[in-house]
């Protein structure tokens, strides 16, 4: 892209909204524009480069290599701009709510509670929960301001920092507990075969990748119970539905209290790390990077 400097300012705005959000639908709502609006300035943007900036698909586009390369260049200096042309929000009354997505059991457990001290503060939050990658494609669509999500974003069109790891335990209640309580490592996985299982979904995503983790194996039978929420899996457990696997963060109390049990405390478990997601080129709210910035101080101590 030898000639950035000739191609025109609205232009490049449309195109780094394009290339932020995956579609020319998401952009237009993004800057207020129509969707015609913004295919027309992306045809022309083209002719002006003289390149093909965006593979169109069935759903959105992807951007080409020429389309990185420009985005790599303007993305700075258009949000610098963005920044300074933005309102000053203290001309315009309190700052617009914050919109907060993630995954239902870590908002309510463990962001929530830490973000008390900022909306005593007067900061408002919108707060919405989900599956990581319908809530990424919202985010880029322009609905969220921030996102925790459960794996890294792939591409460079949204900022992430790592927020939190959480550790996954096998845990079950004492009643079940004595029942595999002198198994060696390697007998535990027969050993909870005809225990029943309860888990987040039909195919046991997090029970699967403890036994391949741990046990080197493949996970096999259906689960006994079935509940979308992992605090309706952790409820169930306690009352002595079965065993599961569970982020310690969300168990601490049960370990504490004895109510649940750790079935085998391997020396190296399963990890998954949350990265705090940012929708980055909007109008900046004041308010975005005060929940950003104590989420991720917050964070290291979860």
């Amino acid at each position: 892209m030898e000639h950035t400097h000739h191609l025109d300012l609205n232009l490049l705005r449309t195109f780094l909204a394009v290339y932020r959000s995956g579609s020319f639908t998401g952009a237009a709502q993004l800057l207020g524009l129509s969707q015609p609006t913004v295919t027309t300035q992306m045809r022309a943007l083209e002719r002006q480069a003289g390149r093909e900036l965006f593979e169109r698909l069935p759903r959105g586009v992807a951007p080409t290599s020429v389309a990185d390369e420009l985005a790599a260049r303007v993305a700075a200096p258009l949000d610098v701009l963005a920044a300074v042309a933005g309102p000053d929000p203290a001309a315009v009354g309190p700052a617009d709510p914050v919109h907060l997505a993630g995954p239902a059991e870590l908002l309510c457990t463990r962001v929530l509670p830490a973000l008390a001290p900022l909306v005593a503060d007067g900061v408002r939050l919108r707060v919405s929960t989900g599956l990581t990658d319908a809530l990424l494609d919202e985010l880029r669509s322009g609905r969220h301001d921030l996102v925790i999500a459960t794996t890294r974003p792939r591409g460079r069109a949204l900022t992430s920092a790592p927020l939190a790891d959480e550790e996954f335990v096998l845990v079950a209640a004492p009643v079940w507990a004595e029942r595999v309580r002198d198994r060696a490592a390697a007998d535990l996985p027969a050993a909870l075969h005809s225990l029943p299982l309860v888990t987040y979904a039909e195919d046991l995503p997090i029970a699967r990748r403890y036994w391949r983790h741990v046990f080197g194996r493949r996970l096999s039978g259906p689960a006994a119970v079935t509940v979308p929420d992992l605090r309706g899996v952790l409820a169930a457990v306690v009352a002595g539905a079965g065993f599961t696997v569970l982020p310690r963060y969300l168990c601490l109390d049960e370990l504490s209290s004895g109510s649940l049990v750790v079935l085998h405390e391997p020396d190296d478990p399963p990890i998954n790390t949350a990265f705090l997601v940012q929708r980055p080129g909007a109008v900046e709210n004041p308010d975005v990077p005060r929940v950003r910035d104590l989420l991720l101080g917050a964070g290291r101590g979860w």
